[in-house]
Order: C-alpha cells, then sequence, then structure tokens
C-alpha cells in the first residue's frame, strides 16, 4: 500500500471522553465502566460500546471498533465524499486478503514466556519505546521479501497487548521498523495527537481485520479497516495522525467511518461474503491508511474461499456512505 508522508507534532491529548480516560500515547488507562470484549477467552480487543445509545455518532475514542453504528446518523458531506472517492481510483469494494499468504495482514499470537525485542525505528520520536514481544520469526504482511507495508503483529493474550510493526526488517536479535505502537487492549484510550502507530492514522490495525475465525463463527462484530488513493490532510479521533495528499473537505479524513447502506440489498451475497456485508452494514468500515480505493483489510488464510470473497468486488462504492463522527475534524 503506497504510505504517505510522516509529521511530528509536539501536543500532547488527555481528556474525558464518554465516561472513558483517555491518555496519550501507548499506556492508556482503561475505564472500569467498560466491559473488554471477548477475544480467545483471554483478552478483549479495546472496551465494548456497551451502553452507547443507538444511533449516537461514531465514538471519538478506541470503543469505536466495537460501536454498532447501523442507525447512527450519516454526515451531512457523505455524497461530496463518496463522490470524491469514486474519482480518485477505482469505485467497487476489495477484499484485499484471501487464501495467498502474500495477501493479507498476519498476526501471531505470544504470550508471557516470549521474549521481548529491540527495535531500531526510523520514526523514533512517534513510536513507543521499549522492547517489543514480537519473535523473530513472526510473519510479514507480503512474506519475508515483500516490498509493501511490511507489517507485523503480536497479539500477546497473557497481558492482553498488541506490538504493532510498519516496515518490519528482523535483524540477528532485533528488529528494525519504520515506526511502531504498543495497545493496552483494556484501555480506550488515543495516542498523542499528531502521531503515527503502525498505521498512517495513528490507530491499531489487528481490530479493523477480518479474520477467517469470527467469519467462520457467524459474526464480525467490529468496524473493518479500510484504504482510499486519496486522503485529506487532516484526521478524525480515534485516528491521531494524517497522510493527506490534499486540503480538500471533499476528501476522506484519517478515522473518518463509512457504512454500507441498509438500503443496498446484499441478499443474493452468500457464504463469506455475505457475513462481511452484514458487518460492513452494522460496523462498517475506518479509514486507516493511504492505499487502493475500499480495499478492507483481513488476514490471509488457506481457508478462505477466493471465489466466494469475490462477491464482494460486486458492491460499488457508491452503496456507502459517511458516518458522522461526535470528534471533530483535525487539520495537520
Amino acid at each position: 500500500m503506497r504510505r504517505g508522508a510522516r509529521t511530528a507534532a509536539a501536543a500532547t491529548v488527555a481528556s474525558l471522553c464518554g465516561g472513558v480516560l483517555l491518555v496519550t500515547g501507548g499506556g492508556a488507562t482503561a475505564s472500569p465502566e467498560a466491559a473488554p470484549r471477548a477475544f480467545d477467552d483471554a483478552c478483549g480487543v479495546f472496551p465494548s460500546a456497551e451502553g452507547v445509545p443507538a444511533g449516537a455518532a461514531s465514538l471519538p475514542d478506541q470503543r469505536a471498533w466495537n460501536q454498532d453504528v447501523s442507525q447512527s446518523p450519516v454526515d451531512p458531506d457523505s455524497d461530496q465524499i463518496i463522490s470524491y472517492i469514486n474519482s480518485h481510483g477505482d469505485s467497487e469494494l476489495h477484499p484485499d486478503f484471501g487464501r495467498n499468504k502474500k495477501y493479507g495482514i498476519p498476526y501471531v499470537k505470544v504470550g508471557a514466556k516470549t521474549k521481548a525485542l529491540r527495535v531500531k525505528f526510523r520514526y523514533r520520536g512517534e513510536s513507543d519505546p521499549g522492547k517489543y514481544k514480537v519473535p523473530l520469526d513472526a510473519p510479514i504482511e507480503g512474506g519475508k521479501n515483500g516490498d509493501g507495508d511490511r507489517h507485523t503483529i503480536a497479539f500477546d493474550t497473557s497481558a492482553c497487548k498488541l506490538y504493532e510493526l510498519f516496515g518490519a526488517k528482523p535483524r540477528s536479535k532485533s528488529w528494525k521498523a519504520g515506526s511502531g505502537a504498543i495497545w493496552d487492549l483494556r484501555s480506550a484510550g488515543l495516542r498523542t495527537a499528531g502521531f503515527t502507530s503502525a498505521d498512517a492514522a495513528g490507530l491499531p490495525i489487528f481490530p479493523g481485520l477480518v479474520r477467517y475465525e469470527e467469519v467462520a463463527d457467524g459474526v464480525i462484530d467490529h468496524a473493518i479497516r479500510v484504504t482510499f488513493e486519496s486522503t485529506r490532510n487532516a484526521w478524525i479521533n480515534p485516528a491521531s495522525h494524517c497522510a493527506g495528499d490534499t486540503d480538500s473537505p471533499a476528501a476522506p479524513s484519517m478515522g473518518m467511518r463509512f457504512r454500507l447502506k441498509s438500503s443496498y440489498d446484499t441478499s443474493g451475497l452468500t457464504g463469506q461474503a455475505a457475513i462481511i456485508a452484514t458487518a460492513l452494514k452494522q460496523y462498517g468500515m475506518i479509514n486507516a491508511d493511504n492505499g487502493s480505493n475500499w480495499f478492507i483489510s483481513g488476514t490471509a488464510n488457506k481457508r478462505w474461499s477466493n471465489g466466494n470473497l469475490n462477491q464482494l468486488k460486486e458492491i460499488p462504492g457508491s452503496a456507502f456512505e459517511v458516518v458522522q463522527s461526535e470528534a471533530p475534524v483535525e487539520m495537520c
């Protein structure tokens, strides 16, 4: 995927929003009022959006990943933004994952006995310091010799943390990477304003991935990561960073949320594609990076049916709408 320029910012944000304390950086503190969602009987993937009224705008913290936005208001500029997107690249949905292990963003589970390793960062000032529990044999997006974004993710089920790297390259006893972030999955907190993560928007990657196991269980209960060719030089929380190529208000900001219109007929979809389409209506997508238009992210798995997933490619960009966000647009 195409990566935009990264910028540093000195601003630091700490606020109380929606009952969840938002503390900057990777070490945010979770609200005791928000129980985490279950994952593998061990950890949650950020606090739930339980108690948020149906029809509320998209939340300005990490609970947004778990928020049902099927009844949330439409952004008043939705039509203009969708038109801009479709005029700056492809105009159909595309699942950027499948059976081939070179497509999709992989992750590995780690635990208490996993050794934490040093990482040398290119963008050290915006990366979380400390050692990362990412094994040297962890799978890398695009494969060992891939020349793309080279994301790698480690899910620590013992401490309920995510370790995420961008531009990851293993060395003999450590890692070299462009940037990285450590996420406490029990917290809804944001990164420092202006800071990137392992993704251009300053968002976590793992929560937005379509995973084969959840589709096999018949339900996806979170928003999905999406990319666009041309993005605005702005962000909307829970994003914290931008990498845009335009200041046009018609371009999608990082962190902007989209959903498949309830009026769009998905009754002809079957299998895996039908489950994903249902999630796109209920939880939608969050703009996380520059990349090909309408590309949604998932994990590579040999059990995916590429033929079935191809049904999603028939969904036009015009079938989507922008969900109104509680947070304001922050210009870079």
